[in-house]
């Protein structure tokens, strides 16, 4: 990614030297912290896998890495073509979803944005119910009908809430308010088509609350191209964010294109946002919880809280998800019911650390 240049405004943003760029032993405990949430999500479930023979497995299939595996046949199934595919998948959801939350505070300034301030949960949810009443076991190209329905909806919705906002103003406030009146329209919608189809909503639930269930990795090729489009172009425009706490005034005299900025990362956000829900659910705080507790850690700044929250992220629901799996065994509870208890009174410790650090 390094051999990718960064966009051409950077040329008129003001320089930053003051603020902390990320130190690599900050990068690599954040991929040492991912790397035991994989195996760990990997060997938890009803078959117990231990971590070794986890690790043995995949090393066997490294090319030039010369290690044999050992797993028997039965658990190489359960780990390639079961524990694998949901753990990658709630990398890479956990991962996009806590990028997106540290790219809508950046673009808003508003440290309590989360990826769904623009309404893309709800058009997710929207479309996701209407699927699964109408067709929920069907298929179009190889991928389910309900998860393609909530990615149109989460974008048709941050669409619907941005030309609801330009046409009030092109100012953020209006953005954020026209995303509230986007949201509050379709989950009335939602709403009255679960009453209509009462014998749906068991289903229905349970994928509003959230979860990582997968027969295979189609889930994760779904998602793949869209987190890596949104990632980079996210941590291109890193800086940028930076510069735009210094405040639209003095960035639009130094020839800033604020407004293209704006739109960028919020279209990179967005994009990311709907695919990781799509596969996912709404699965809530990890875009709030992961961006605050890496500017507690380790800075503020978004060079240091964009990479980071992508990796920790990712080990967040990774490990989350393997929690979900084991509290209640051999039932699982629902990701989303996890990530709410875990993230609102750790929410609450985060802002009362930050304010006691002002003080």
């Amino acid at each position: 990614m390094a051999a990718i240049s960064e966009p051409a405004e950077l040329a008129g943003a003001p320089q930053l030297s003051g603020l902390r760029r990320l130190r690599w032993p900050w990068l690599a405990g954040a991929v040492g912290v991912l790397g035991v949430a994989l195996v760990v999500g990997a060997a938890t479930g009803p078959a117990h896998l231990p971590p070794s023979e986890v690790l043995r497995s995949v090393l066997a299939r490294i090319p030039f890495v010369h290690v044999v595996s050992g797993v028997s046949a039965r658990d190489e199934a359960i780990l390639w073509s079961l524990r694998l595919p949901r753990v990658v998948l709630g990398a890479l959801v956990g991962g996009m979803l806590a990028l997106a939350g540290a790219a809508y505070q950046g673009v808003f300034r508003n440290p309590l944005a989360d990826p769904y301030l623009l309404g893309a949960a709800a058009g997710a949810e929207l479309g996701a119910t209407i699927a699964i009443v109408a067709a929920p076991t069907s298929t179009f190209l190889g991928v389910n009908v309900v998860g393609l329905a909530a990615f149109a909806g989460a974008s048709l919705a941050v669409v619907g809430a941005f030309f609801l906002g330009r046409a009030g103003g092109r100012n953020p406030t209006m953005l954020i308010l026209a995303g509230v009146a986007v949201a509050s329209f379709l989950t009335a919608i939602q709403t009255y088509v679960q009453q209509r189809q009462t014998g749906s909503m068991r289903q229905i639930y349970s994928w509003l609350l959230g979860r990582l269930v997968t027969a295979g990795w189609q889930g994760v090729w779904f998602v793949l191209p869209y987190v890596v489009v949104s990632t980079v172009l996210i941590l291109l425009h890193r800086r940028l964010l930076d510069a735009l706490a210094v405040g639209d005034t003095e960035l639009a005299s130094m020839g800033v294109r604020i407004r293209r900025i704006r739109i960028v990362v919020l279209a990179a956000a967005t994009l990311g946002t709907a695919a990781a829900v799509s596969v996912g659910g709404a699965i809530a705080f990890v875009g709030i919880i992961v961006p605050h507790t890496v500017r507690l850690v380790a800075g503020s700044t978004y060079r240091v809280v964009l990479p980071l929250s992508l990796v920790l992220g990712a080990a967040f629901l990774v490990l989350t998800d393997a929690l979900a799996r084991t509290v209640v065994a051999p039932a699982e509870l629902p990701i989303g019911v996890i990530t709410a208890i875990i993230g609102a009174p750790f929410f609450v410790v985060v802002m009362r650390t930050s304010r006691e650090g002002a003080g």
